[in-house]
């Protein structure tokens, strides 16, 4: 696996290495040495599927405060996803297109809000979570918050009530 720093702190951008033949392919998708030794601390306890049947579904910016924090190891393994992180402390975000093709995935560490635009049709995205899921404790803030200014490379053409409604980054951080 190949680990690539981003400019937000904890953020990483992974690529694994398949190894193929005339069967087709092979790749180590998650290695807690490899991980470690790229220094990062992960033990998934938790695994969740996200299925998407139509371009331009917005999901997110979601995440869960202390001491509910999930660190998460995100993969797109159908399709192609433009993945948004998001540093509640600062504001500041780093996107990362997540192909099934290419087998890359970003790991975000607690303290980051996280959502995705697909940018194809079947786009399923794999969470590996650090941490169980407590229902009530789910938060989020707004996709297309100025004070953010996220560079999405589409409208979205479908997303959740809850999506559309969350607070905006500013309202979570001083509130």
């Amino acid at each position: 696996m190949k680990f690539r720093e981003t400019p937000l702190e904890g953020v990483v951008e992974i690529e694994a290495e398949p190894h193929l033949d005339d069967r087709g392919g092979f790749a180590r998708l998650y290695c807690p040495n490899e991980f470690e030794a790229a220094g990062i601390r992960f033990e998934p306890t938790q695994v969740n599927l996200s299925t998407n049947d139509v371009r331009h579904v917005l999901r997110g910016l979601h995440y869960q405060n202390e001491p509910y924090a999930e660190a998460k190891l995100v993969r797109c393994i159908r399709g192609r996803v433009w993945d948004v992180a998001v540093d509640l402390t600062t504001g500041l975000w780093h996107a990362v297109e997540l192909d099934a093709e290419r087998m890359n995935a970003v790991f975000l560490p607690e303290g980051v809000a996280h959502g995705f635009l697909t940018l194809t049709e079947k786009a399923d995205v794999l969470y590996q979570m650090g941490r169980d899921h407590v229902p009530g404790q789910a938060r989020g803030i707004r996709w297309d918050d100025p004070d953010l200014g996220i560079d999405w490379p589409a409208s979205p053409e479908l997303m959740s009530d809850t999506d559309r409604g969350w607070p905006f980054w500013r309202d979570v951080v001083d509130g």
